[in-house]
């Protein structure tokens, strides 16, 4: 599953509201991220992947990954050729890594900071 596109941050609080019924008791969006209209939530409990598909997006695929599950990452910044910066997520019993392609507007090293926050608890 990629995400291409310009990614951008999302206000969490709006995020909360708007995917209020994915979440645990109590569980809440730590940071969001729109990437055209697919969506990169990470809560204090997991990080989710929201991807609509098809034409009119009203089909969609909600990725949940426990960070319990997330056996490494890594993150590629923007150079200058390759204005884009990338998260590459392990997880528990998978080969290949799920890919994440984010515009040079976000910062890459905020993403990172959050994945270690909590992978490394």
């Amino acid at each position: 599953m990629a995400l291409f596109g310009n990614a951008h941050t999302v206000d969490p609080v709006g995020a909360q509201q708007e995917y209020a019924k994915l979440f645990g008791q109590g569980e809440q969006v730590q940071a969001a991220y729109l990437l055209i209209r697919d969506t990169i939530l990470f809560t204090d409990r997991r990080l989710i992947f929201v991807d609509k598909q098809g034409i009119t997006g009203k089909k969609v695929e909600y990725h949940s990954i426990p960070y319990r599950s997330i056996t490494h990452f890594s993150v590629e910044t923007a150079g200058h050729f390759d204005l884009d910066g990338e998260l590459k997520v392990w997880i528990s019993g998978t080969a290949a890594p799920v890919q994440k392609t984010f515009s040079k507007g976000v910062d890459i090293y905020e993403v990172q900071a959050i994945l270690t926050q909590f992978v490394a608890r």
